[in-house]
C-alpha cells in the first residue's frame, strides 16, 4: 500500500505542474522554451541513464532499445508531418497547429506516467530503501511531466477545458500503475525497450515540435535563455534524486 501512497504524491506534483503551465499561458513561448528544455534533459539526464542501467544489470542487448527510440522519433515525425504538412502547387510547405498531435503526445506522457507507478511498486516489492528512492525519482520529474503535459496540449490549441481533462489523467495513471503491479511484474528487456521508445518520442517533441514553436514570432533571447534552464533543471532534478 506505500507505493500507492508515494504514486498518490506524484500525482498531487503532476497536477501542481499542470496548473501551473494553465496560469502562464501569456509567456507561452518562454513556457514552451522551458518544456522543450526539459523534455531533452528527460531524455539525456534520465530515460538513456535508465535504459543503460537495464542493460548494464539485466545483460540486455542495447540495440533493441536504440531500435525502439529510433522507431518512437519516426513515428511521431510520421504523425505530426502526415496531420500538419500540405504541399502547395508552389511546393511550399505551411505547418498547422492542430489538437490531434497535442494528443498523441499527450498520450505517450500518460503511458509514462502508468510505468512510472508502475516503477515505484516494482521498487517496493524488491526493498523498502529501493522503493523510497525510486519513489522520490518519480515525484521528482512528475512535476515536469505535468507542465510538459499541459503545455503540449496548448501549444496545438487544444481547450483548458480539455488539457485539464488530460491533465487528471496524466496525474492518476502512476496511482493506477502502482496498483497493476500488485498483480503483475514487468521483465527488464520489456521497460528497457519501452523506455527507448519514449525517449525517442520525446527527443522528437522537443527538439523538432515544442522548440521552433517556441520560436515561432522570431528568436528570443529570452526564450533560448528558458530552453536552458529546462534542460539545467532537469539535470538538477535527476542529479539530485541520484546523489
Amino acid at each position: 500500500m506505500i507505493s500507492i501512497l508515494f504514486a498518490a504524491l506524484s500525482a498531487l506534483a503532476a497536477e501542481t505542474g499542470g496548473f501551473l503551465a494553465l496560469s502562464k499561458r501569456r509567456n507561452l513561448n518562454l513556457t514552451l522554451g522551458f518544456t522543450a528544455g526539459a523534455l531533452i534533459g528527460l531524455v539525456a539526464f534520465d530515460l538513456l541513464p535508465e535504459i543503460f542501467e537495464f542493460v548494464s544489470d539485466g545483460a540486455i542487448d542495447i540495440v533493441w532499445p536504440m531500435v525502439a527510440l529510433v522507431v518512437g522519433f519516426l513515428l511521431f515525425h510520421t504523425i505530426e508531418k502526415s496531420i500538419l504538412i500540405h504541399q502547395s502547387q508552389e511546393k511550399e510547405y505551411t505547418v498547422h497547429r492542430h489538437p490531434h498531435v497535442g494528443y498523441a503526445s499527450a498520450t505517450a506522457l500518460i503511458g509514462h506516467s502508468f510505468l512510472d507507478g508502475a516503477s515505484i511498486g516494482l521498487a517496493f516489492q524488491v526493498n523498502n530503501a529501493a522503493g523510497l528512492a525510486v519513489a522520490l525519482a518519480v515525484i521528482g520529474h512528475r512535476f515536469a511531466d505535468g507542465f510538459n503535459g499541459v503545455n503540449l496540449m496548448l501549444s496545438h490549441k487544444t481547450s483548458r477545458e480539455q488539457s485539464k481533462r488530460v491533465l487528471a489523467i496524466v496525474a492518476i495513471a502512476p496511482i493506477l500503475g502502482a496498483i497493476f503491479t500488485m498483480f503483475y511484474s514487468f521483465p527488464d528487456a520489456v521497460l528497457a525497450t519501452y523506455l527507448g521508445f519514449f525517449a525517442g518520442f520525446m527527443l522528437y517533441i522537443g527538439a523538432s515540435d515544442i522548440l521552433p514553436q517556441a520560436h515561432s514570432k522570431g528568436a528570443s533571447r529570452a526564450t533560448i535563455a528558458f530552453t536552458i534552464l529546462g534542460a539545467v533543471f532537469m539535470f538538477t532534478i535527476t542529479r539530485f534524486i541520484e546523489g
